[in-house]
């Protein structure tokens, strides 16, 4: 029998195009800061490529998603600033004065109120994000680096770099309550969904320092192995939990790989080999891939989490810090 094709109309092509384009927003998009083009790679979830690129401030590093989802947030270490892009247009709405030499930030569960560590001023600056005017700053070790908000809002933590600690600031008063002990070089954090426990990457320490939130205690420590790889190139930095609490990842820095950790035997399962430098994680919404941010090869490795498995290298800007994907 002779099949007989018909050309679609123009109607319906567009009817049939319209609904690809949608089907494809409707995955989301990721954004990779580029420390040396000044801009943002825009990596289109459902073909995994690049389709834009977004202007900011000099060496964009940190972002984050505003509570609303409606706005990213760009800490840019040049400038000394942050860039708030609205996320319907890509367009830059307006800029927040972070100080010198801003390194990592975070954004109240309200996002009223942004927290930002400023490594060469040893402080935590406590900036309110409508006015852009800086309340208070907070004494912490030297060269703080990573900073997270706790769940409720109450707490901050920060890492000092030098002192190898986690400083826990009471966000009503200001004040430092606690200074607690944990690897060599922390960077990173990231809480379990459940805020019972705090994750804490140990740069020069291979390892994960794991905090109980209820009396500020390490509970555990996590050491990371990769055969072939020397002790000094396993850097941790960046980490992620799974939304279900089970699983965390933990980009293992010069190692080149990311390491999947059952959360509640705080074992390792798997290792992923990633680009060189596997530095800042992305997570997306359905939970089934991951993406890595690699320093040193300019590049984003798309990882299924399921298989644990590298499905695709993206070539983005040079030198790419974080990732974060809006689906």
């Amino acid at each position: 029998m002779k099949l007989t094709r018909h050309p679609l109309c123009p109607i319906a092509l567009a009817a049939l195009l319209s609904t690809a384009a949608l089907t494809a927003s409707a995955q989301g998009v990721a954004y990779v800061s580029s420390e040396k083009d000044h801009a943002l790679a825009v990596i289109d979830l459902a073909t995994q490529t690049v389709t834009g690129s977004v202007p900011t401030c000099k060496r964009p590093r940190h972002m984050r998603a505003t509570p609303d989802g409606k706005q990213l947030v760009v800490a840019c270490g040049d400038s000394g600033e942050a860039d708030v892009i609205d996320l319907a247009t890509r367009k830059s709405v307006g800029r927040i004065d972070l100080g010198d030499d801003p390194e990592i930030f975070d954004l109240s569960p309200d996002g009223k109120t942004l927290y930002v560590s400023n490594e060469e001023d040893a402080e935590i600056g406590v900036i309110d994000v409508a006015s852009g005017k800086r309340s208070k700053a907070v004494k912490v070790g030297q060269e703080p680096e990573g900073v997270i908000v706790s769940p409720d809002g109450k707490r901050v933590y920060a890492t000092s770099e030098v002192a190898s600690m986690v400083h826990v600031i009471d966000a009503a008063t200001g004040k430092v309550t606690h200074n607690i002990k944990v690897g060599k070089r922390p960077r990173r954090f990231a809480i379990t969904p459940d805020g019972a426990q705090l994750w804490v990457s140990n740069e020069l320490g291979a390892s994960v320092s794991v905090i109980a939130t209820a009396d500020l205690k390490v509970i555990d420590t996590i050491k990371f192995s990769v055969k072939g790889a020397r002790a000094s190139d396993i850097t941790p930095v960046d980490l992620k939990i799974s939304a279900d609490g089970q699983r965390a990842y933990v980009g293992l820095g010069n190692a080149n790989h990311v390491a999947f950790v059952d959360v509640a035997s705080r074992k390792t399962t798997d290792l992923v080999l990633a680009g060189k430098r596997a530095w800042g994680l992305g997570l997306n919404k359905a939970q089934d891939r991951l993406f890595v941010a690699n320093g040193l090869s300019d590049d984003l490795t798309v990882i299924d989490t399921g298989a644990a498995k590298a499905l695709k290298t993206v070539r983005v800007g040079r030198v790419p810090h974080s990732v974060v994907v809006v689906d």
